[in-house]
């Protein structure tokens, strides 16, 4: 394996741990699936193909760990660890805080399929193509899959709106 791989491993750290999170709504998750994919990606190394894009094959590496991942938790019957809410009461930070909680609480209620074309494309800006060939799906069902997923997701923050007011 080269050091020139483990460096563009090391590069794409930020968007992998943004896509993680996208997925998992919990830093210490996020953080384990990134710690597990690189592992896999640096034992399996011979598996990436050079010219390739070490970007898709790394968000395959941890959409496939997550996918690992909830299977494991649901024969374990273990639940997601809540975040710890109202952590900031009273400062600035509440509004933005709450707001993120509202927009986190609406991605948890997506379907798994909706919340990981959401992370690939919105939240990490993949282009459709490459989010279709990491979620291994035709760009076809991915842009149908993206249009469900955000009106399901604008629904959601609308009730959410319309119940607090």
């Amino acid at each position: 394996m080269s050091a020139d791989l483990e460096n563009d491993i090391a590069a794409l750290l930020p968007r992998l741990r943004r896509f993680a999170r996208s997925i998992t709504f919990h830093r210490e998750d996020a953080d384990d699936l990134v710690q597990i994919a690189v592992e896999r990606a640096l034992t399996r190394a011979e598996q990436w193909q050079l010219g390739t894009r070490l970007d898709s094959w790394m968000f395959r590496i941890v959409k496939n760990a997550w996918i690992d991942e909830v299977r494991s938790r649901a024969r374990r019957d273990q639940l997601f660890a809540p975040e710890e809410e109202g952590e900031h009461v009273g400062d600035d930070f509440a509004a933005a805080h709450q707001q993120r909680m509202a927009i986190e609480k609406a991605m948890s209620l997506l379907s798994e399929d909706h919340r990981l074309v959401i992370g690939l494309v919105l939240v990490d800006g993949l282009p459709y193509k490459e989010a279709a060939e990491v979620l291994e799906i035709p760009i076809g069902t991915l842009t149908s899959r993206l249009a469900r997923a955000r009106e399901a997701l604008q629904e959601l923050l609308s009730d959410r709106a319309r119940n607090t007011k």
